[in-house]
């Protein structure tokens, strides 16, 4: 039988427009209500226009050294996705390799 799930945003902005808070809820997630995030980042793929098409929001209190960190956790995910994706382990090690010498240039950049 299908299933479906369901993900929801619900984005408070400031009066600039610009997001003050970000909260996240999913069917399958096991939790009731809504749990608060500081940054997210969606990329969804357009088959008719062969091109990707994203959101980017984050808070006013994500910090410098937090966006490094969601940024290497999300190369290190697209690693995984993508070996799983396209079982291409050659390209999918240096996502890796990519992502751990960003980690190192937003440590260097963090601690200044």
């Amino acid at each position: 039988m299908p299933k479906e799930a369901e993900i929801k945003f619900l984005v408070k902005l400031d009066d600039k427009a610009a997001p003050e808070e970000i909260y996240w809820n999913a069917t399958d997630s096991g939790e009731e209500g809504y749990a608060p995030c500081e940054s997210l980042m969606i990329s969804m793929w357009d088959k008719s226009a062969r091109n990707s098409m994203g959101i980017e929001l984050w808070t006013p209190r994500m910090e410098v050294g937090e966006m490094g960190a969601h940024f290497y956790h999300m190369f290190m995910k697209m690693a995984d996705t993508y070996k799983r994706a396209t079982n291409d382990d050659a390209t999918s090690e240096k996502i890796r390799a990519f992502a751990l010498e960003f980690a190192k240039s937003v440590e260097a950049f963090a601690n200044r």
